[in-house]
């Protein structure tokens, strides 16, 4: 039996959350570009929840803007699809299972891009969200009156000068655009593009008036680690449980963010307050990036050379480690929290670092140490190093933890061999990736020896843009360190940090 609209009424239990069939009634307000696990995961997920509550009271049309693939999964199950939930959170189990029927119908941009412009006319539609990849936020020099546009900035552009003309200039008219893409200010990125391509396109600027007024582009942030479709063996043990086939299934964790930048008004717009705590619309949102760059993806940055250099492979198997979880643990609450160069309230960042360790520990995640030690230089340098100088204008002395962390990422960039122009490191017998853009920087100092190498590394502004040596005591910590790892192995040596 396969997951539709006609069936929902022959499945139910206590496992299972299944939408009421009212929801089918309910108007277009949102267009999103993306049939994408993540904005299925998080948009949609609240969008559903809001339906659910009786808040929201619309649904979503999602545009399909490539070419791979088909919409026909999404039509033989009438846009439904399981989101099943699973991880810790307060450190509770957590295990939902929640169809979701936020999705009206999914429409491809290359053959139904005109049922896309009338769409964008309607009173109804309040909402447009995207999440087209980095990459999507490009400006292309192209004609907006293709069909479609090759480019999202130029199709979303064709939307809104649709919208313009079939609506006017009036109060109705008012949309909001929530771009997700993982840039930095990537709303603000989507309106200066949209906005060069009216030039380019000679566009009037009664147009361009009228974008300033009723179109508001919007800065977001989100955070959910959405694998996607399950492994075989796991999507037919949930589909046994829940007794229905889905093609569609994902799987999520409990911890869901999306903070969007935008006021009152905005807000009101939007429609969605109210329905979650991880759905947040405020004038600022830098301090959810700083908590997220800062206590997640940093302590992802210093433990992964730990994890790497001691045979752990996941990061749910690192949380198993007592002296890896203890280090994790420690060098959030002693160290980056007290360090982020940002106004941040300690309570506020406390339960967000509670988040991260029940996010590390969730055992239906498979994140792999060796992903995360991908470009480790720059993360380092982006993630790391803010933590580092903010330590020494606050306490004045060394950030011991993080000093071990960057100890360890040296010890994992020593470049033993090369081979079919890929970098590899050894420790311990074992040999690994250096997946780094630097890594032919760090084969050329391989040859010297372990304080001249660690020295040169300190002072490599160019790597960096700071001389590192210069914060006073920190050389020295990590040159002992590392020596101690070379010698006692890392989990040895992070034993008797903790010790001491």
């Amino acid at each position: 039996m396969r997951l539709s609209k006609t069936m929902l009424n022959d499945i139910s239990g206590e496992h299972l959350q299944s939408p009421d069939l009212s929801q089918f009634n309910l108007p277009e307000k949102v267009l999103q570009f993306g049939t994408g696990v993540l904005l299925r995961a998080l948009p949609d997920y609240f969008i559903n929840k809001a339906n659910g509550q009786g808040l929201f009271n619309g649904r979503v049309v999602v545009v399909k803007s490539t070419s791979k693939g088909d919409v026909q999964s999404f039509q033989n199950q009438d846009g439904l699809y399981t989101i099943c939930v699973r991880g810790l959170e307060q450190g509770n189990n957590v295990e939902e299972n929640i169809i979701s029927a936020a999705i009206s119908r999914v429409v491809s941009a290359e053959h139904d891009f005109a049922e896309i412009l009338t769409i964008a006319g309607s009173k109804e539609l309040t909402l447009i969200v995207s999440n087209t990849t980095e990459v999507g936020i490009q400006f292309v020099p192209e004609d907006v009156h293709q069909s479609p546009p090759s480019s999202f900035p130029a199709k979303l552009l064709a939307v809104l000068y649709a919208r313009f003309h079939a609506l006017g200039d009036v109060d109705e008219a008012d949309i909001v655009i929530v771009a997700t893409e993982l840039i930095p200010e990537n709303g603000r990125r989507l309106h200066d593009i949209v906005i060069e391509l009216c030039r380019f396109n000679k566009l009037n600027n009664r147009f361009i008036r009228w974008i300033d007024r009723r179109v508001y582009f919007c800065n977001s942030l989100v955070d959910r680690i959405v694998p996607g479709k399950p492994a075989t063996s796991v999507q037919e043990e949930v589909q046994g449980l829940l007794g229905y086939e889905d093609q569609l299934l994902i799987m999520a964790e409990p911890y869901r963010l999306w903070a969007i930048e935008g006021d009152d008004k905005i807000a009101a717009l939007i429609g969605l307050s109210g329905v979650d705590a991880g759905l947040i619309v405020t004038p600022d949102i830098e301090i959810y990036r700083e908590l997220k760059v800062r206590l997640l993806n940093g302590t992802h940055t210093l433990s992964c050379g730990i994890a790497m250099l001691s045979g752990i492979k996941t990061v749910g198997q690192g949380m198993s480690e007592d002296s890896l979880k203890l280090y994790i643990k420690e060098v959030m609450y002693k160290e980056i929290i007290s360090s982020i160069p940002y106004p941040v309230d300690i309570s506020e960042a406390s339960s967000f670092a509670d988040a991260v360790s029940d996010r590390f520990a969730n055992p239906y995640i498979e994140h792999l140490w060796s992903s995360i030690t991908f470009q480790y230089t720059m993360k380092m340098k982006v993630r790391i190093l803010p933590l580092i100088f903010r330590f020494y204008e606050i306490f004045n002395e060394v950030p011991k933890l993080m000093a071990f962390g960057f100890a360890v990422y040296l010890r994992f960039m020593r470049v033993n061999h090369v081979s079919d122009g890929q970098y590899f490191g050894t420790f311990d017998g074992n040999n690994y990736l250096i997946n780094d853009d630097q890594a032919e920087w760090f084969c050329q100092k391989c040859e010297l020896p372990d304080q001249e190498y660690i020295h040169a590394v300190m002072i490599a502004e160019s790597l960096w843009g700071a001389d590192l040596s210069r914060c006073i005591g920190f050389e020295v910590a990590v040159a002992d360190y590392y020596h101690d790892i070379s010698k006692e192995g890392v989990l040895q040596c992070l034993n008797s940090i903790h010790i001491n």
